[in-house]
């Protein structure tokens, strides 16, 4: 596939077929996942609460020239929401929720997955799967793949699900 160096970003809430890649058409970065003391309904909740919470990275996703800046679509989320650098392009409560973006620089999906493993206990994993086009994706690359940002922050962000849910599962 050939990318321009900078591709450009589509406007607000449009859409192409690169945006609805198949996990398989991008590379596998990595899987992360960790075991969480709730069902998968509760750790799906935990999931949702934290994708709707305001994260202050508007000037960031901007930036990066990404196609979704700021929260839109259908309200609680759903197949079609917009948050800032993500849109959801798969969604199957409570089992598996598909985030897929692109920027200048990337073109990516986040696939959250849920599957109980015993009463009360979900295994809840995150992949990512990207492409990085071009001389500034290589380098847009080493810093954040590279350096072990996206772990910590993946990491993170699944620690940060884990205890959410575990709270709804004891109240």
């Amino acid at each position: 596939k050939a990318f321009s160096a900078l591709p450009q970003s589509l406007p607000q809430g449009e859409s192409s077929q690169a945006e609805k890649a198949d996990p398989m058409e991008l590379p596998f970065i990595d899987q992360h996942g960790l075991q969480v003391s709730a069902t998968p309904e509760q750790t799906w909740q935990a999931l949702l609460g934290l994708l709707e919470r305001p994260t202050g990275n508007a000037v960031f996703v901007r930036l990066l020239g990404c196609q979704d800046t700021q929260p839109g679509g259908p309200r609680p989320l759903a197949l079609g929401s917009s948050l800032p650098g993500f849109h959801i392009a798969e969604f199957q409560p409570p089992a598996r929720l598909v985030l897929a973006g692109r920027h200048r620089f990337s073109r990516y999906l986040v696939i959250f997955q849920l599957q109980s493993v015993g009463e009360g206990r979900t295994l809840l994993r995150a992949d990512t799967h990207a492409e990085f086009p071009g001389l500034f994706g290589r380098l847009y690359r080493l810093l954040v793949i590279s350096s072990r940002i996206h772990v910590v922050v993946t990491r993170l962000v699944l620690r940060s699900i884990a205890k959410s849910a575990e709270r709804r599962a004891r109240s």
